[in-house]
């Protein structure tokens, strides 16, 4: 089979992790890389192998015609103007998270890819980290029984230095509850069922990054919050941050109740910060409400595919089925540009209801982005 031919959009540590693991796919391959930037660029470029094209402008890669798919991992703020013209092409794109920096603006984009015949998929990754698709499973096969309840734990390190310092302000990433908690949140999305209605925060810049400075400013970005979510069906979900709580056992527990079960996906960080810099094992766990007794199970992934990235293997997963939905010319992509949407709508009203310090009713700010 000719292999499909990716050009990525944002070359830096995102960009070059969609790179390792398009690298270890059989049928793809990256053609070529952009980035404003030129020490990026040229890791990118050397990242890929030899004949990789390198642009410093995306719209002199597009212009090219050379590939049949785009992955888009530039920073968040930029997404919307890159979309537009990603999406006046008729190759695939698969779109970091998160979508846009507002929910008014992934609704644009919504509207703008209304019609387009090739897919659309937002990047998701921890959907497709292997214990959570364990858990998935388990779920879907009735073991917990009807959902009630999501709890999400990440304890972690702190945002990472990335070229300009983008991460470190609101304006750019959307808020942390946008840029990093909209995974969550599509999640809960997904394991529940359901639309949310209301969030209620809590948060606050404690601890990180007090001491930079950046043209006189101090970063904005909060490193900590408790979120919880009401579902149009009843249903409730919380998410715990906690962004510097380097040395937790596992950075993520994703945790789903029933009234037969509570279902445990736990996740270890990356082992580049581990103490000992060696890949773990993540683990299942099936806490049984009937025999009062719990079952763990070690969810094993090829090193290789750990090492290849920062999300325990999801990346990989993720363009695996990414690959198939482009090779098969049919079909919708498992993450579509509305989950994008209500991801960063869950995200920016986490933000609001931080600084407020009340409940934000969804339907109005669904309604506010629709009519903006």
């Amino acid at each position: 089979m000719t292999p499909i031919r990716y050009g990525i959009i944002g070359s830096g540590m995102m960009g070059q992790e969609h790179i390792r693991n398009i690298a270890l796919l059989d049928g793809a391959r990256v053609t070529a890389v952009s980035d404003p930037d030129a020490g990026m660029r040229a890791q990118a470029q050397a990242l890929a192998g030899d004949g990789t094209a390198a642009y410093a402008d995306h719209r002199a890669l597009l212009e090219a015609g050379a590939c049949d798919a785009y992955v888009l991992a530039a920073p968040n703020d930029l997404h919307l103007e890159l979309m537009r013209d990603l999406l006046a092409t008729d190759a695939a794109i698969l779109c970091e998270k998160p979508l846009a920096t507002t929910a008014t603006d992934a609704r644009a984009l919504m509207e703008a890819a209304r019609g387009r015949r090739a897919p659309v998929w937002v990047a998701m990754e921890y959907r497709y980290m292997p214990p959570v698709e364990r858990l998935r499973a388990a779920l879907a096969d009735g073991v917990a029984g009807t959902p009630r309840m999501v709890s999400i734990r990440e304890h972690r390190f702190p945002f990472l230095s990335k070229v300009g310092d983008w991460n470190r302000f609101n304006a750019r990433t959307g808020g942390t509850m946008v840029e990093k908690c909209c995974h969550f949140f599509d999640l809960m999305r997904l394991l529940l069922n359901s639309d949310p209605v209301r969030v209620y925060a809590s948060g606050g810049a404690d601890v990180n990054h007090r001491d930079e400075r950046y043209d006189g400013r101090t970063p904005d970005i909060v490193d900590n919050a408790f979120v919880t979510v009401d579902f149009a069906n009843g249903t409730r979900a919380m998410l715990e941050l906690c962004m510097f709580a380097e040395g937790s056992h596992w950075q993520e527990v994703v945790s789903v109740t029933g009234e037969r079960a509570r279902l445990d996906a736990c996740v270890p960080g990356p082992a580049r910060f581990s103490p000992d810099g060696q890949e773990r094992h993540s683990e299942f766990v099936i806490s049984d409400r009937a025999t009062k007794r719990e079952t763990r199970e070690v969810v094993e992934v090829d090193e290789r595919i750990l090492r290849a990235g920062d999300h325990h293997g999801s990346t990989y997963y993720q363009h695996a089925r990414f690959r198939d939905l482009v090779r098969s010319g049919a079909g919708a992509p498992e993450v579509s540009l509305a989950d994008g949407y209500w991801s960063v709508l869950v995200g920016e009203a986490a933000e609001r209801s931080i600084r407020a310090h009340r409940v934000i009713d969804l339907r109005e700010a669904a309604a506010a982005a629709s009519a903006a």
